[in-house]
């Protein structure tokens, strides 16, 4: 079996799910996981149909959960179907193209040397394609206060395509995650950097969605920026020992 899991959270995707597919396995060899928030234009029917091709059959599977709970949650039923098995990489991954399937093969490079790579939007090389200046002001924004709340490096603190080390994950308690929805991947993140992983941001170019509508809201963005202080106030997290492999989790992300 693949030691890769590319995780693939849907709601209301039909427009993508067929496609973004496709792509992925064209970049690596992977496995793909789709969560599926019960989809009432029939994504998750169309997932179950592709599941059983026989390019994919054995490759690709679909997690069906009864009803939208938040990105945060859907993603935390993934990692537990992949920690289940004998995944060693597991990834998060937009279904509607904003995410470069392009760079698949970039996180597996580097993920020989850390322990969490983040794709970047706001670091040397990173940037944005087809957003507002308002909603550009407030990612970066968002970024910045959650950097200067948490006291911690990570540049692009929001972003939800990176790629884990099995051990990250079996390191973090799932079950007592304080936030979802947004600000789920702000707290994934800074958990990791607590217990001394090593992290790195690589650079991408994050395009908005062509297809289908964004499940982002300034009420959910400004949500989340207030739990970050809750977050900052109640984790504690203790350092784990990891064995030498290229940089610290010390150092600055570049």
């Amino acid at each position: 079996m693949t030691k890769n899991l590319v995780i693939i959270p849907t709601y209301n995707e039909k427009e993508n799910i067929r496609n973004i597919t496709k792509a992925v396995f064209e970049k690596i060899d992977t496995h793909i996981l789709i969560v599926d928030d019960n989809s009432p234009d029939g994504t998750g029917k169309i997932a179950d149909e592709l599941a059983e091709e026989n390019e994919y059959k054995g490759r690709l599977f679909v997690l069906h959960r009864s009803k939208k709970e938040g990105l945060g949650k859907a993603y935390v039923a993934g990692f537990k179907w992949a920690l289940e098995r004998d995944y060693e990489h597991i990834f998060e991954m937009d279904a509607d193209f904003s995410h470069n399937p392009d760079y698949l093969p970039l996180f597996l490079e580097k993920i020989k040397e850390y322990d969490l790579v983040i794709g970047s939007r706001y670091v040397k090389g990173g940037g944005v394609q087809n957003w507002s200046f308002l909603r550009m002001l407030i990612s970066k924004g968002g970024s910045l206060y959650s950097r200067m709340i948490l006291g911690i490096p990570i540049k692009d603190l929001t972003g939800g395509y990176k790629c884990f080390r099995r051990i990250v994950l079996e390191s973090i308690d799932l079950d007592n995650l304080l936030l979802s929805g947004f600000g789920f991947q702000i707290e994934m993140n800074y958990r990791a950097y607590k217990k001394g992983f090593r992290v790195y941001e690589l650079p991408i170019i994050f395009t908005d969605r062509l297809l289908g509508k964004s499940k982002m809201s300034q009420k959910i963005f400004f949500e989340a920026l207030l739990l970050v202080i809750k977050l900052r106030l109640k984790v504690r997290e203790t350092p784990i020992s990891l064995p030498p492999a290229g940089s610290s989790a010390s150092d600055k992300p570049r």
